[in-house]
Order: structure tokens, then C-alpha cells, then sequence
């Protein structure tokens, strides 16, 4: 009997009969029965024995809270064993937690608990709390000087960052370990296996580089000469020929990839451990191989064996298994992904049916997990089988005509666009107490860690580990309370209503998405919707991307012009944005790298001028919003028209080397609008605003800001502190409108289904639905005059996407600033998201147009004045970017 199973079975007392046995030798003893013959069934009397120990009202002893330790890491073993996945988590949760809750000892919590919990993590995707797990036992490990358990931990932490997308920390770990840590030749060869998957996977992305392919091989070949004569390592050997299997599949050698994966399934079959899912998981490689072979019958009969195998009562007569009868397993979805992609070429139809049922398993993980960049990357995995769909359904309609198939690709294509905060919005509206308070404590525990880990090598381990060992505590807490709740399930986007509220708002949309292969967009107008592909090509995307780099600098325009005015006019015609027409308003969902792309700089008709102001903008087409998905649009609220107050974080950061001077300019010009509080200098501190922000109709944050890179979150300064962008998310907060007037506030880490991690996407977190905010760094001096004419806008009765689209035209119009400045690297960086309803119309009619009238009229006589006094004086100095 494995050792694993007998742990702690000492305490047993065989003599005593199950009548007059401690609650303590009751666990052992239903441990030891289950052990000797376990079944599935068998499982049910580990759960009763629980629920009797729980049951029984006297204080429990460490050594009966240990022997139910013991009792929930046999079971989650056994659950695991029979395909049980999510539940083995939970019973390893379950004995983590009593264990850590109790502080117990005498036993070996790390092999027997978390390193197969934290593996598990992995296979389902819960990345960050496999992260979490590992790192908690490699630092007992460490304290411990347990240095089998080190390496453990190392190679798993590896296999994290792999399937995380975080490759080169991957190879970083491995390589350094490779060189620096005395190893055996079995971890050797279980490093470099890893170490050779990571540069497989750098491979699949980078085609062109042989090199890497090179590596990868280097690295498996070493690793099998290193573990063929380890008897104990030949499922690691085994996953070594299936590694070199796949190099070969990639490039096209299938007679070699079939000699290697012969050799895996041999050596595998050979191993007393036999996990089900293993098997699926070997069958499917075969299976993916012969589909590359264009063996799709073949291909198809080991699919239908994996489902045989994985999913209970599944009838092999069926093509599919029943949506009931599936689970949150990833083999599954694997296996469900590549019969669709068979299916499609004469059975499209029952192809997205299996797209279907694997969209449905993915929801199951996605509701499993916990943080948000591990459900970021699985909705980047859905986001691959939508586009697929939407092919599909592109050529339905073209065959068939029925415009359902247009609607569902629609359907498809939004649930894809910031699903991470929708879910976020929804769970935070029916969430009970215990639950936000779990969330908020989860949330500042995270961002603890980031600034500790932000501190490289200065880092404290020892707080790490405190602050990644409470964080775990919350996840458990905040996942048993998740589980009294019901899952979040998508919406659907009503299209009847939508349409209705496009009408009257006298606005069309567009909608991207811009897939791996094929770019779409989808475009409603007039009750009806439409899907087109942009007709792109591999220079296509390069070209949107160097227009963008346009605006990396204040001079990229004004020194190549003519340059600027043929790349904007060919991206206005890749992107295939609509002409002018009778509806004044355009909504954009945009996908991808179009995020951070300023479509009102956009060149409609090329021309020779060097002049700005009469170039064929497509500023001048449309009044221009954004938003992240439809149904944030469908869903947003027209807002109030009652009186506005403004609360203002003015920082200034005067006499230092940020000095923002125009800011002050700023502030004076919105005073001058709208009521409220502003804080300047010292003042303007985060818990002065954090203390006052939901007490004020519009939120305007004057200051510098960062968006970081792959490995620093974006980032905005208030005097005293620089706050992360997650830092945000507790703000809990309703305003009418949050207006950041700083550098970079849209950009962030991208990801193509959830959009920018910005500053702008923390206070979405945070409850705001208006936003304007920026997408490269603003010029502190233009800034301060376009803020002054925006906000004149809004007292003016003009709405939030009117305010800015003519605050823009204003800027080009004005004769005071010459045409340097009019340069859109100065006027086209803010963009506007959220609602584009028009304001309530005031009752007095009358008053109403004397006092635009005079303000008119005293804008005419002083505003000319007052932005050629202030433009002449910023000739003087050299302007701050925010």
C-alpha cells in the first residue's frame, strides 16, 4: 500500500473495536477500510465520517483535526484518481485550511497536501493560486532545508509561468536552477522536459526562428538521456517523447511524431499510476496528430474514445457527449475544440454545437476561479473557439440567408469584450456583505503583494509569504461564500432594445473584433445589423500599428505630415469605418490593438495641405464615443441633468521636476464652471479623495500617470502616494462622470478579449460608467486649454461626447494657436466612454437662451485674449508631459 495513504494510520489502534473507538481512531479506521478497497462510491463513507466528527459538539483535539487533515488528503487523493477534479481541490483546500487554521505539525502537509493541490490549480487554470500555493511551500520547504521539495516547488512554479504566458520567467527559473542547485539526474531531466516546453511554446509563435526549434529539441534530448535509466521517472520520460512528438507534428513530420508518441503511450501503459485523465490527455495528442494528417475519421474515433473515458453514461453512438453530463475539466474542452474543427468542413452546424458545450465547461472553470488575471486567461482560450464560431456562422448566412446566424455571431463576439468586469459589476451588485468584504480584503491583500514584489531584490520573503499565506485564507473564505451564490452567466445582449436605443439616440455602431487569422465588425444602423470581414493583410496590422506609433511623440507628426496623411487615410480604409450620414453620433466597441487607437484622427480624404485645421478629419464625420462592450452601452444611464459639482485632485507637485504648471490654469477654468471642492498641492492626497469621491457628480483628476509595462501595472500619482490601478477597485463609488487629465490613462497591459489593465480600467472596477481619459502622454499646457473648453461645453448644456468632439473642433478652429500645436497629437488624445444621451432640456426656455447668450458673448470677448496670453507665455517654457 502506498505511504501516502497509510500516513498517520499509526495512530490507529487495532485492538479497539469501531464501538468504543475515539472520534480520532474512527477517521483512521474508515481511512484504512477506504484505502484497502477504494471505489467512488467508497468516497461517500469518508464524507460521512466527516460530517459525524463535525456533528459531535465536544471540543476537537489537534490529533482528531489532524486525523480529519489525514481523512481530506486521502479523499481529494482518490478524488483526483477517479476524474473528480474539482473536488479533490476542495477536500485539499478543506485539509490546507484546517491545518494552517489549527497550526498543527507531524505531518507532511507539503507532499501529501499542497504540491498536488497546487498542480491541480494548474490543470484547470487557477494560476494564481497555484502561484499562491507553491510559493507557500517552497518557503516551508526552504525553512525546512527540504531540498527535494525545493526543486519540486521550482519545476512547478515553472509549469505555472508556462501555462500562465509568462514563458522567459519560465526559462529564467529553469536555466538558473539548471546551473545553480545541486541536482539529481532525475530532476535534471524533469527540468530541461520543462525547459524544452517553454521553448516549444516560444517556437509556435515565432515560426521564422528555427533556433528556438533547435532548443527545444536540445533540451528533450537531453532530458531523455538523462531519465531512460530512472525507472521510477518513466511517465516523465514518457512526457519527454510526447514533447518531442509534438515538435515534430509542428513541423511537419508525422511519421516521427507517430515513433515518438508510440513510444509514450508504450511507456505509459507500462506505469502502475494510470490516471483517466492522463490517458485522455496522451489519446488526444494522437488524435490532434492525425487530424494534422487529414485522418479525420481516425481522429474522431479517439475523440469519441477520451469522451468514453472522461465523461459518465457517455453512449459512444453519440458524436457528443450531453451538455448535463460534462464537467469543468480542460481535456474535455481540448477534445470538444478539435471534433468542431472536424465538423466544420461538412457538418457546420453540429460544429458550433460542440463549440457550444465546450463555451458551457468553460464557464464552469471560469466560475471556479478566484482572481482575475487567471480569468483573463482562460477567457483568452474562448476567445480563439469565437472566432472559429464566427466564421462558421458567416458561411451559414452567405448559404442559408437567415439573419440568426449573424445575430449569434454578435452574441458570441460580445461576450467576449471585458468580460472580467462585467462578471465584476454583476457579482458586486447581488453580492451579500460578507462577500464584498471578502472581495475588498482579497483586493488590498493583493495589491500588498505587488508592492512588495515591485521591490526586487529588496523584497521581504518572510511578508511575502504572510501576505500570500492571508491572501489564501481570504480566497478559501470568499470561495465558500461564492458557492451559497449562483454562478454569473453571461448575458445576452438584447438587440431589440439596443437598436431602440441607437434610434434615439440618433447614433450607429460599430463593433471590432479582431481575431488571430480573420478581423470582423459587426455595424448596426436602422434596426438592422450587418457582419463584414476587414479585407486585411499581413501588412494591414503593422500599418495600424505605425500609426499609432505616431503619437509616441509631440514632433512624429508635425516632421513627416504628408507620411501622417497617407498611413491615417489607409487605416480609415482597413478599418472601414462608416461615411458621414443623417446620424450626427458614433458609437465604436473596439477590439485589440484598436484600443488604443484615436479614430477622430483619422484621415477621411488624403490631401496635399500641411495645414491641420483643413485636413478631412474624421473628427468632422461624427461625434465619436467608445465603449468596452454593447451591453455597457444598452445598459448605461442617460445622466442627470441637476447641478453639477466637481471634486478636483489638483497635486501640482510645484518647485519639483514633475512641476505641472498649466495644471493650476486648468483649475481656474473649471472653478470658474462648477461648484465643488479641489484640492491642491499638499492637499490633494488619495484619502482626500478617496473620503470625498462619492460625494461629487463628476470626479477630475489633474495629474501624472504611468501605464506601466508587462511587469508594472499601470499607475497614477496623488501627492503623497502613487496608487496601482487595482488599488482602485475598492473605491465603490457612482459618479456621473471621472475625467483624468493625465498621461496615458487608457493604456495599460493589453489583452485582447478584456481590453487596457489602465487607470481608466480601475475606476470601470470601481463603479464609474462615464469616463474621458487619455491614450498616450498629454501635454500639460494644450491640455489645459482643451479641459477649459470641454468643461465650457458642459455648462453649456452639451452632453458628455458633444462637450469633447467640440472641444476638439474648437481647438483646430482657433486662430490663436498655430499649426504646430494643432498637430492631433495635441487635441486627439482623450476619448470619451460611456453614455451618449442628451442632458434633460431646462423648463425655462427663455432664461436659458439669455444666459447662453451672454456667455456667448463673453467667451467671444475674453477667451481669444485669454489663450493667446497663455500660449505666448508657454513659448517661454518648456511644457510638462502629465
Amino acid at each position: 500500500m502506498n505511504s501516502h495513504h497509510l500516513y498517520g494510520l499509526i495512530f490507529l489502534f487495532l485492538s479497539l473495536t469501531v464501538f468504543g473507538q475515539s472520534q480520532e481512531d474512527k477517521i483512521y479506521h474508515v481511512v484504512d477500510t477506504f484505502v484497502g478497497n477504494p471505489s467512488p462510491e467508497g468516497l461517500q463513507n469518508l464524507d460521512k465520517a466527516e460530517a459525524d466528527f463535525w456533528r459531535n459538539s465536544k471540543p476537537k483535539s489537534k490529533a482528531e483535526l489532524l486525523a480529519l487533515v489525514v481523512l481530506n488528503c486521502n479523499k481529494a487523493y482518490y478524488e483526483n484518481q477517479f476524474g473528480q477534479s474539482e473536488k479533490a481541490i476542495k477536500s485539499y483546500e478543506k485539509a490546507w485550511q484546517i491545518y494552517q487554521k489549527n497550526k498543527l505539525k507531524n505531518y507532511d502537509i507539503v507532499e501529501f497536501c499542497l504540491k498536488p493541490l497546487g498542480n491541480l490549480y494548474t490543470i484547470l487554470g487557477d494560476y494564481d493560486n497555484a502561484e499562491n500555493t507553491i510559493k507557500q511551500y517552497y518557503f516551508i520547504a526552504n525553512i525546512e532545508k527540504n531540498e527535494p521539495q525545493k526543486i519540486a516547488a521550482i519545476l512547478n512554479l515553472s509549469n505555472v509561468y508556462q501555462s500562465s504566458g509568462k514563458i522567459s520567467l519560465a526559462i529564467e527559473l529553469l536555466q538558473n536552477t539548471l546551473k545553480t542547485e545541486k541536482l539529481s539526474n532525475s530532476q535534471k531531466g524533469i527540468l530541461l522536459n520543462n525547459l524544452g516546453n517553454n521553448y516549444l511554446l516560444i517556437s509556435t509563435t515565432n515560426l521564422m526562428r528555427p533556433e528556438i526549434h533547435q532548443q527545444a529539441k536540445k533540451a528533450f534530448e537531453l532530458a531523455v538521456n538523462y531519465l531512460k535509466n530512472e525507472k521510477e521517472q518513466s511517465e516523465t520520460l514518457s512526457n519527454c517523447y510526447r514533447n518531442l512528438a509534438t515538435l515534430n507534428r509542428q513541423r511537419g513530420d508525422f511519421k516521427i511524431a507517430n515513433s515518438y508518441l508510440e513510444k509514450a503511450e508504450k511507456l505509459f501503459l507500462e506505469t502502475k499510476n494510470q490516471q483517466p485523465r492522463k490517458l485522455a490527455k496522451l489519446y488526444y495528442e494522437k488524435a490532434l496528430l492525425l487530424f494534422d494528417e487529414h485522418k479525420y475519421n481516425e481522429s474522431t474515433k479517439l475523440i469519441s474514445a477520451i469522451f468514453k473515458i472522461l465523461v459518465p453514461n457517455y453512449n459512444s453512438k453519440n458524436s457528443l457527449p450531453d451538455q448535463n453530463q460534462v464537467y469543468a475539466e480542460t481535456v474535455l474542452i481540448d477534445a470538444l475544440d478539435l471534433q468542431a474543427e472536424i465538423f466544420q468542413f461538412k457538418q457546420p452546424k453540429e460544429a458550433i454545437r460542440a463549440f457550444e458545450i465546450s463555451f458551457y465547461i468553460e464557464n464552469l472553470v471560469m466560475n471556479s476561479l478566484v482572481y482575475e488575471n487567471s480569468k483573463i486567461i482562460t477567457q483568452l482560450r474562448s476567445r480563439n473557439r469565437t472566432e472559429k464560431c464566427i466564421a462558421i456562422y458567416s458561411h451559414l448566412y452567405q448559404k442559408e440567408g437567415k439573419i440568426e446566424y449573424i445575430e449569434n455571431a454578435f452574441q458570441l463576439s460580445e461576450k467576449t469584450k471585458s468580460g472580467i468586469l462585467k462578471s465584476f459589476r454583476s457579482n458586486i451588485k447581488s453580492a451579500s456583505a460578507a462577500e464584498k468584504h471578502y472581495l475588498y480584503e482579497l483586493q488590498n491583500l493583493n495589491n500588498s503583494i505587488l508592492k512588495e514584489q515591485q521591490k526586487g531584490n529588496s523584497a521581504t520573503l518572510t511578508e511575502l509569504n504572510r501576505l500570500i499565506k492571508k491572501q489564501n485564507e481570504i480566497m478559501l473564505l470568499l470561495k465558500k461564500t461564492e458557492s451559497k451564490n449562483g454562478n454569473y452567466i453571461p448575458e445576452t445582449c438584447n438587440l431589440k432594445a439596443l437598436f431602440s436605443k441607437l434610434e434615439n439616440d440618433k447614433a450607429m455602431m460599430i463593433c471590432y473584433f479582431m481575431g488571430f487569422e480573420n478581423q470582423y465588425y459587426f455595424t448596426l444602423q436602422n434596426n438592422q445589423i450587418r457582419l463584414d470581414r476587414l479585407n486585411t493583410t499581413p501588412v494591414s496590422i503593422p500599418k495600424i500599428v505605425q500609426f499609432i506609433d505616431y503619437f509616441n511623440s509631440a514632433d512624429a507628426i508635425t516632421n513627416a505630415i504628408s507620411d501622417y496623411n497617407t498611413y491615417s487615410k489607409q487605416v480609415y480604409d482597413i478599418l472601414k469605418l462608416p461615411k458621414k450620414s443623417v446620424y450626427p453620433n458614433l458609437i465604436i466597441v473596439p477590439d485589440g490593438i484598436l484600443n488604443f487607437l484615436p479614430f477622430e484622427a483619422l484621415i477621411t480624404k488624403e490631401s496635399k495641405t500641411t495645414n491641420f485645421a483643413k485636413m478631412d478629419f474624421f473628427l468632422n464625420d461624427f461625434n465619436i464615443g467608445y465603449t468596452n462592450s454593447a451591453s455597457f452601452y444598452l445598459n448605461s444611464i442617460p445622466y442627470s441633468n441637476a447641478k453639477k459639482t466637481v471634486l478636483g485632485i489638483f497635486p501640482i507637485f510645484e518647485k519639483t521636476n514633475f512641476a505641472l504648471t498649466f495644471s493650476k490654469n486648468e483649475l481656474q477654468s473649471i472653478k470658474k464652471n462648477f461648484g465643488g471642492q479641489y484640492f491642491e498641492n499638499s492637499n490633494a492626497t488619495f484619502s482626500n479623495f478617496k473620503n470625498n469621491a462619492a460625494n461629487y457628480a463628476i470626479l477630475h483628476l489633474s495629474t501624472h500617470a504611468s501605464s506601466g509595462d508587462l511587469e508594472t501595472p499601470a499607475s497614477i500619482k496623488f501627492y503623497d502616494q502613487e496608487i496601482l490601478y487595482s488599488e482602485l477597485y475598492n473605491l465603490n463609488i457612482n459618479p456621473d462622470l471621472v475625467v483624468l487629465s493625465a498621461c496615458e490613462t487608457g493604456i495599460g497591459k493589453l489583452y485582447k478579449a478584456e481590453g487596457a489593465m489602465s487607470i481608466a480600467r480601475g475606476f470601470q472596477f470601481a463603479g464609474a460608467k462615464n469616463l474621458l481619459f487619455s491614450l498616450w502622454k498629454v501635454n500639460d499646457f494644450t491640455t489645459s486649454v482643451f479641459m477649459n473648453d470641454f468643461y465650457t461645453n458642459l455648462k453649456n448644456k452639451q452632453s458628455y461626447v458633444e462637450a469633447n468632439a467640440n472641444a476638439k473642433r474648437d481647438f483646430l478652429k482657433d486662430p490663436n494657436i498655430p499649426n504646430a500645436k494643432k498637430s492631433p497629437y495635441y487635441w486627439s488624445a482623450f476619448v470619451y466612454y460611456g453614455t451618449i444621451s442628451q442632458p434633460e432640456k431646462s423648463s425655462n426656455y427663455i432664461v436659458y437662451s439669455i444666459s447662453l447668450l451672454a456667455a456667448i458673448g463673453l467667451f467671444l470677448v475674453f477667451n481669444p485674449y485669454r489663450k493667446w496670453k497663455i500660449f505666448r507665455k508657454s513659448l517661454k517654457k518648456q511644457s510638462i508631459e502629465k
